[in-house]
């Protein structure tokens, strides 16, 4: 009788969190309702100037302001969520701006930080409306003529923007606010198009296989583990569900380190066969013996669907987005991880350990954020 009181009050408990979680969902979703959606950041450069194009669903209201010491130009967007497929830190080529980050400052605030040389009063900000809403940021000088273009078809007027411009020399910068983010991270899941995803991640090598090392004695396993449960992090805060093929420095096969090559391989892909993924990723380094050779690259099956490549294009395309390395493409091959899994399925070799430069990215907490963080929005591409 004990045991049968017991499993009711654990059904009864499942049962109410269960409700709880629906019910903060729905509630976050009808919130949502009333919030405007920022899709993306776009860059441009023209006549030496960058302009920053923040696209958003709707007219906004926005408030600005600076942090010095380097200098950001703070942006916060009122009421508004910022979508998880969109670019969250991008490295702009230009001695004007370096950097342009984008996150989930609180639950109604989208924050967007921008490096940048310019010095105050040479940058300007303002909102257009019209079928195509969006928040424009120019940093520079104004084009030739003296005056900056005129938008064209501008519809309808935007939100006022409510600005400040102040300099907070000691504010500390917050691009997100950690509180609550447990909480934000489930509330955003119930709107993204990660939400129900079911995506294996392979972190390459492990156990008595170490991989490719690095100058300095880094492993490839202890990378491709790092990377993994990072990105593990970011999906998950999405609404995707994540099965990894190891957590921790192990083999994967039962038989451990005395299986063969094919057998720990093959046990890798069971482990995303039986768990129905809908995508396989696998994670490797590349190395080379010339340690001037650097680059990212993506592998899908020859022969598999075209799927494949997608994923591999948009994750490779992403990946080079978020930590600046050199385009490797993405190429066909018969690797066996790619060929024996039953969803689309690549291998993406994030850099070279070989290299100086790379090995140290990818062993410093910075580095393994923006690996795992340019794997995510090429995911988020791949599923639109």
């Amino acid at each position: 009788m004990h045991r049968i009181f017991l499993l009711f009050t654990m059904l009864l408990v499942g049962l109410i969190g269960f409700g709880s979680a629906v019910t903060a969902e729905a509630a976050f979703s009808d919130r949502a309702k009333d919030m405007t959606k920022v899709s993306g950041v776009r860059i441009g450069k023209t006549d030496g100037n960058v302009r920053i194009v923040i696209d958003t669903a709707r007219s906004v209201s926005y408030k600005q302001s600076v942090l010095s010491n380097p200098t950001r130009v703070v942006l916060d967007v009122q009421n508004a969520w910022v979508a998880p497929e969109a670019k969250k830190d991008i490295a702009v080529d230009s001695p004007l701006v370096s950097r342009v980050r984008v996150a989930q400052f609180d639950a109604t605030t989208v924050r967007v930080v921008v490096e940048t040389s310019v010095k105050k009063g040479d940058w300007k900000i303002f909102a257009l409306g019209g079928e195509k809403p969006r928040i424009v940021m120019d940093f520079g000088a104004a084009p030739a003529g003296g005056k900056a273009a005129k938008p064209a078809q501008e519809v309808k007027k935007p939100a006022p923007p409510v600005q400040t411009d102040e300099t907070a020399e000691d504010e500390e910068e917050d691009v997100r606010s950690p509180r609550d983010s447990d909480q934000l991270d489930r509330d955003l899941s119930a709107i993204t198009g990660m939400k129900g995803r079911r995506i294996a991640i392979d972190p390459g090598h492990g156990g008595s296989d170490s991989g490719a090392i690095g100058p300095t004695g880094i492993m490839e396993k202890s990378v491709t583990m790092r990377v993994s449960r990072e990105l593990k992090r970011l999906l998950e805060a999405e609404g995707a569900t994540v099965i990894l093929t190891r957590t921790g420095d192990t083999e994967v096969s039962e038989k451990g380190a005395s299986a063969t090559s094919v057998e720990e391989l093959q046990a890798r892909c069971d482990v995303a066969n039986k768990a129905k993924a809908d995508i396989f990723l696998s994670i490797h380094a590349d190395a080379f013996t010339n340690r001037e050779v650097k680059g990212t690259t993506a592998y899908y099956y020859a022969q598999g669907t075209k799927q494949s490549k997608q994923l591999a294009d948009s994750v490779r395309t992403a990946l080079i987005d978020a930590i600046g390395t050199v385009d490797r493409g993405t190429q066909a091959c018969n690797f066996y991880v790619v060929k024996h899994t039953d969803m689309p399925a690549i291998l993406v070799e994030i850099s070279f350990i070989s290299n100086p430069d790379e090995e140290k990215m990818m062993n410093s907490e910075t580095g393994i954020k923006k690996i795992a963080q340019g794997i995510a929005d090429g995911i988020a591409d791949y599923f639109g």
